[in-house]
């Protein structure tokens, strides 16, 4: 079981709103949810919760790219909204539709590969580690800093709630 809300930032605070995350495939798909919640372009965070096991940050500052921050990767790398989180952060490539990788765009007859390709092992896909993922800086400036979200557990949600001065508002759509 998964906790998802939005937090948007505006001048009177604070708003949050709890969000479906059925329809979220990527990355992208996450920041456009967080665009649309969005205040006049500020800040908005998305909270993502499962149980006690991991939590995952992503802010969206207007139209820059999403800063990610996950609790715990190796945790997080068995849901599918942590999988997610995990292999973008770790620039893995999880889209079908790249389909120029098995294109023969090289000139070779029925895709053989090229002499010096032949002799290259596969590479191995990049393990998942353990531990904290992401930019665990990235809510420095609103009064969570690095050292502070790292020591977070239990209630990790409520904690940073608490630190923005927004307890009430999240616990609202809990």
């Amino acid at each position: 079981m998964y906790f998802a809300a939005l937090l948007a930032r505006s001048d009177d605070g604070w708003q949050a709103s709890d969000t479906d995350l059925d329809n979220v495939e990527t990355l992208t798909d996450l920041a456009d949810l967080a665009r649309e919640a969005a205040v006049d372009d500020d800040t908005v965070l998305v909270l993502i919760e499962q149980e006690d096991a991991w939590f995952g940050i992503i802010r969206v500052d207007g139209d820059d790219d999403p800063r990610v921050f996950i609790s715990d990767a190796t945790s997080a790398a068995r849901s599918s909204y942590g999988a997610l989180l995990v292999d973008e952060l770790l620039g893995r490539d999880k889209g079908e539709d790249d389909d120029l990788d098995t294109l023969d765009l090289d000139g070779t007859e029925d895709g053989e590969p090229e002499a010096e390709d032949r002799d290259e092992e596969p590479e191995a896909e990049e393990a998942v580690p353990s531990g904290p993922l992401g930019d665990s800086r990235l809510l420095d400036d609103v009064g969570v800093g690095e050292k502070q979200l790292l020591a977070l557990d239990g209630d990790a949600l409520g904690g940073i709630a608490d630190a923005l001065g927004c307890t009430e508002v999240l616990e609202a759509v809990r």
